[in-house]
């Protein structure tokens, strides 16, 4: 690997999509996988070792200057979840205002590593958040990632776990950039024991979703129709629109279609797939119900 801390000084790698950006530009044939501990290693940090207490996910050791780091890692998580962690404790050493701990640490839990957003004026949770984002962003760098989901054609939840074989990441955070990435309107849910748990979705191209956090998944959706077998993947069905977003007064519905991926201890992923009607067949029924009105005048 060819990029160094020097290669990340200057305008623009304060954040990051900043800092990946400068790290991508030298690594121009980046191998996925991403090396995420030789990552580590090229940019100073000294050690990957277990982490002592099972209370936390990870961990980071530095001192004020940032010339070298340790990161520290739960032994008994598995493979995939480590990497994520390694890449959210290299975010923490790599973005300059993430201020640790006056012993010099960073030490994060499972909660801290789902982190996705938060309020303003809440720093320590914002910093938790920006190195989830950095940890996403460096293991499924989306210049690579976008190639990728070209080949594989529409919107289908089986690229999930092909993907994250492929990226070595878990099914959640594949999900998560599956969502952002795709180039269909699509919004990815995450459900358990038939509750909403989250979702994913690109927020300029698919409207906000009606149900919230914590709430039961619409009774009217294949979600309840389909097996609860982990490894069960249904066929792609439509529903109905109003199920899951808002449908304006007046305006012709979307049609949207379901996938359920049935996943252990009650977890399953929802996929929900927007096609907008076609501009001239939209022109064509405004036209037709329109004259329906003149003639009902009549």
């Amino acid at each position: 690997m060819r990029v160094t801390r020097m290669d990340l000084d200057g305008k623009g790698t304060g954040s990051p999509e900043g800092i990946v950006t400068a790290i991508l530009k030298m690594e121009t044939d980046l191998s996925i996988p991403v090396p995420i501990e030789l990552l580590c290693q090229q940019l100073d940090i000294e050690k990957i070792a277990e982490l002592e207490t099972d209370a936390f996910e990870g961990g980071l050791i530095t001192d004020t200057t940032r010339s070298s780091g340790v990161v520290l890692v739960n032994r008994t998580r598995p493979r995939k979840r480590q990497r994520y962690t390694i890449g959210h404790e290299l975010g923490h050493f790599l973005i300059p205002t993430h201020i640790p701990n006056a012993d010099g640490r960073f030490l994060c839990s499972r909660d801290d590593m789902a982190r996705l957003s938060a309020k303003e004026g809440e720093r320590r949770a914002r910093m938790e958040v920006e190195a989830n984002k950095f940890a996403s962003l460096i293991l499924i760098p989306p210049p690579i990632f976008r190639k990728h989901l070209g080949a594989l054609g529409q919107s289908d939840l089986a690229h999930i776990s092909q993907l994250a074989q492929r990226y070595d990441v878990s099914k959640d955070a594949m999900a998560r950039a599956y969502a952002t990435y795709h180039t269909d309107s699509i919004a990815i849910v995450v459900c358990k024991d038939g509750k909403i748990l989250r979702h994913s979705c690109d927020r300029v191209r698919f409207p906000f979703l009606q149900p919230s956090y914590g709430a039961p998944v619409p009774g009217g959706s294949l979600y309840h129709r389909t097996s609860r077998t982990p490894g069960t993947l249904s066929g792609i069905c439509g529903c109905m629109p109003d199920l899951w977003i808002n449908v304006e007064r007046g305006k012709r519905a979307p049609d949207l279609f379901e996938q359920v991926y049935a996943q252990r201890d009650g977890y399953g992923l929802l996929m929900l797939r927007l096609e907008k009607p076609d501009e001239d067949e939209e022109e064509e029924e405004r036209d037709l119900e329109e004259s329906w009105r003149v003639g009902f005048r009549r």
